[in-house]
């Protein structure tokens, strides 16, 4: 019998531009991920957060850090409206490359 318990760890990204209410989510989504004792991290400025190095474009988000949010407009987390890890533009010897970076994006989960 297996007896590993697992807890479970969701990621939140505000990706599409910003939006009233983003806060209101985000705050919602970490109440009720707390009550169920879920792991919570915020990713930075959507995909991109994801791309940068290291934790640096990771928030760990918990009911300490979204107190008094719900009411204030934009995100927290920063958003971005264009863009994914399947096309991002690298630059390379001065040149602008479209380059599938999800495998770097996947090796951080």
């Amino acid at each position: 019998m297996n007896t590993t318990i697992s807890t479970k760890h969701i990621l939140v990204s505000t990706s599409g531009g910003d939006a009233p209410g983003l806060n209101a989510v985000i705050h919602a989504i970490v109440i009720a991920a707390e009550r169920k004792g879920w792991k919570i991290t915020g990713i930075k400025n959507g995909y991109d957060g994801l791309l940068m190095p290291g934790d640096e474009g990771l928030i760990p988000l918990n009911r300490e850090s979204v107190r008094g949010i719900a009411h204030l407009g934009g995100t927290i987390l920063g958003t971005k409206n264009h863009g994914h890890p399947f096309e991002y533009p690298v630059t390379e010897n001065g040149i602008t490359l479209l380059k599938d970076r999800s495998d770097e994006v996947v090796a951080k989960f």
